[in-house]
């Protein structure tokens, strides 16, 4: 789509009714349309494209190469009554795509903690990410999903659309919640999840295909699927097997570690 009607200062192509305050720092290559409000502690890196209608707001701080589509409220102050204007900061790395209707919350500590965003992930419209949020590379968050405070998301999981994840939930590496899903305990990694409530559906084969991942390794994995969900093992019972079961690659150790630091619980 073809930008008109901006005002040029350098290589930076503004709208003339775009709103920046001029505290603000801009890279360059970057187009900022119409009617966009950017606050006063906004950093924006080189080649984004801001929406119309995009405020982008707090101690926001913006890698490369991202895209905001119409309407995105980027670093608005998380969604809690007693948050008292600390000073909290969201960081967003570079190659992002936030669709129309986007919101991330900034952080909501008195530690100066943020949210954090990686890079390459596609947000569809109307998702939201709560504080305090990691999210990692390469995931798709699907339209109408909401991510509560301090969900951890590892990289490349897709949640699909209209989904809900709680407080505090952790995803692993590769896992695929199904549409409509709630999501209240921790989702080991390569897992399929689906429902609500939510239950385990398999192993996210389409999804270790697609990583590249070697057919030996995805073997090892569903050998670990089945220690898991399908030996009638207690957890700790199911760690011990895998240790001394499995290969010992980056991939299984993975697993083992996520399986260890679980503290809400996971879906099984």
């Amino acid at each position: 789509m073809e930008i008109v009607n901006f005002k040029k200062r350098k290589s930076v192509r503004i709208h003339a009714t775009a709103i920046i305050h001029p505290k603000a720092q801009i890279g360059e290559n970057v187009e900022i349309g119409p009617f966009a409000l950017i606050d006063e502690g906004v950093v924006i890196g080189d080649n984004c494209i801001i929406g119309p209608h995009v405020i982008i707001e707090g101690q926001t701080t913006i890698g490369a190469n991202n895209r905001f589509y119409h309407g995105g409220t980027i670093g608005c102050r998380p969604q809690l009554p007693k948050f008292q204007q600390e000073d909290t900061s969201l960081v967003i790395g570079d190659e992002n795509i936030f669709r129309e209707n986007v919101t991330i919350s900034r952080g909501f500590t008195k530690n100066g903690e943020n949210t954090h965003i990686g890079n390459k992930n596609l947000f569809m419209a109307n998702a939201h990410v709560g504080h305090n949020c990691r999210i990692g590379d390469h995931i798709i968050l699907g339209n109408y999903s909401a991510l509560s405070g301090n969900v951890l998301v590892e990289e490349r999981v897709i949640i699909s659309g209209y989904s809900s994840v709680y407080d505090t939930v952790r995803i692993g590496k590769m896992a695929m919640v199904g549409a409509c899903s709630k999501i209240v305990k921790d989702i080991p990694p390569y897992i399929l999840i689906d429902g609500n409530p939510a239950n385990v559906a398999g192993i996210n084969v389409v999804g270790l295909r697609r990583s590249g991942m070697s057919s030996g390794l995805r073997d090892e994995i569903k050998r670990a699927y089945k220690i898991l969900y399908r030996s009638n093992l207690t957890l700790a019972q199911a760690l011990e097997q895998m240790e001394s079961d499995l290969a010992n690659s980056v991939e299984i150790k993975h697993f083992v570690n996520f399986l260890t630091n679980i503290k809400r619980g996971i879906i099984r």
